[in-house]
């Protein structure tokens, strides 16, 4: 993935918040940004981006320790896999398979108060 995506759209409850995946990921732009009106793009939207590895306090030098504690910590939330787009290009999905996809639909960017899992799951160690 060269350049940044919106893959999803947030649903569900601010308690246990829920991806919906776009059927095709579009590229950031000002104009889907926009969209969201007074809501900051990142509290509804679900972006993708290429991982960024060293620039990255959660990049270990070979991991995505993110990755890693989202699969250890946070309960898987679906059955089967999501009708994720991006799935053979996602770092967390070729270092950790199938356990980071059935935890993704709850990762969003921002959570406004997020519980102890949660939040022990997103602190670099």
């Amino acid at each position: 993935m060269a350049e940044p995506v919106i893959l999803g759209v947030r649903g569900g409850s601010p308690e246990a918040p829920r991806i919906s995946y776009l059927e095709n990921p579009v590229p950031v732009s000002t104009g889907w940004l926009n969209l969201t009106g007074a809501i900051k793009p990142t509290e509804i939207l679900r972006f993708a981006a290429r991982c960024e590895e060293g620039a990255c306090r959660h990049f270990d030098g070979a991991n995505c320790r993110l990755a890693s504690r989202i699969v250890q910590i946070l309960p898987a939330v679906v059955e089967s896999l999501p009708p994720c787009k991006i799935r053979y290009e996602c770092r967390w999905f070729r270092q950790e398979g199938r356990p980071a996809c059935l935890r993704c639909p709850q990762v969003v960017t921002e959570v406004q108060e997020p519980g102890d899992e949660f939040r022990r799951a997103a602190t670099p160690d």
